[in-house]
């Protein structure tokens, strides 16, 4: 025994005591066959198994709702249920798939390659003067006020047709308007247009990187607000925005042409989620979290009471 030690301190490449009583046969300690034992016994020990069938239900429901992967294990770590990487996601929706489901077609790139389409991630965006969201106000990462926004847009099929919509991060109150294409001037007036009437409670607007956001300065000008973006490839960044577009998508279907929908198609599906309690304000709704923060009903104010 002594002497195997001393073998073992002078050269690392040597087996320890363990490992050779784990795989020496009857002709004693071979490399091959010690490889061979640690495989067969690595085949049969008991694994932890990450994605019980709660955790695999749960995950299906999210993806169902047109959550990313990244949205739903973030929520799992954030909730206190578990930690998984989003790779994990991505490998069950793949085996999902090849089983003949559908869970794939919720993803928003249905396993696609991925195509850059606002150059690399070193700020090339083409977006002039961009802000990048590690600027933006503590108090507004922390959702401790009214008046800070996310804002995105929702395309239809065959690239017909763009809603831009706005989500307030405290009360969760969204608003959206529909254009007839994704175009900046459009997007612009979009935004300012939804937004005049709350003015007074539009502290920073964050933005995705899409280029039809390329006016944004025009929008803070007009607004008196801040303008930030989002981390290229980063949606988890305006995680509410994302979530509640597609809660809207239950309304407006990505196999949906867009641009024949009318504002009042989209005012009644918007102020349907806005009546909706959700469970981060208590069970409130943002209409009611809004009125709460503000004393504002922004129900009125928009004009959504008399379309609806």
């Amino acid at each position: 025994m002594l002497e195997l030690k001393t073998l073992c301190s002078r050269d690392s490449r040597q087996p320890d005591i363990c490992e050779l009583g784990r795989n020496t046969g009857q002709r004693g300690y071979r490399h091959k066959q010690a490889n061979a034992k640690a495989a067969e016994r690595h085949g049969k020990k008991n694994k932890f198994a990450k994605l019980t069938d709660d955790i695999k239900q749960r995950i299906e429901c999210d993806i169902q709702e047109d959550w990313s992967p990244e949205q739903i294990t973030g929520r799992l770590e954030q909730e206190g249920v578990i930690k998984l990487h989003h790779e994990t996601v991505y490998q069950f929706i793949l085996k999902d798939k090849k089983a003949g489901g559908i869970l794939y077609k919720h993803l928003r790139h249905q396993g696609k390659t991925y195509r850059k389409r606002y150059g690399s991630a070193h700020n090339r965006t083409g977006i002039p003067n961009r802000v990048g969201i590690e600027q933006r106000p503590e108090i507004a990462n922390e959702r401790g006020r009214v008046g800070d926004w996310e804002a995105d847009t929702i395309i239809g099929k065959n690239h017909k047709g763009a809603i831009v919509t706005l989500d307030e991060r405290k009360t969760k109150l969204r608003l959206a308007v529909p254009l007839p294409r994704k175009k900046a001037k459009a997007v612009k007036q979009g935004m300012i247009g939804l937004l005049r009437p709350l003015k007074m409670f539009v502290k920073t607007i964050t933005y995705d990187n899409g280029k039809e956001f390329v006016k944004h300065e025009a929008v803070a000008k007009k607004l008196s607000c801040d303008s930030y973006f989002a981390a290229p490839y980063h949606s988890w960044e305006r995680g509410q925005n994302e979530n509640a577009n597609g809660l809207l998508r239950q309304y407006f279907p990505k196999a949906m042409e867009l641009n024949k929908v009318s504002k009042q198609e989209v005012v009644i599906a918007v102020d349907r989620l806005n009546s909706r309690p959700r469970k981060c304000l208590d069970y409130k709704t943002p209409y009611e979290a809004f009125k709460e923060s503000t004393g504002v009903d922004a129900r009125t104010v928009m004009g959504y009471a008399f379309m609806t």
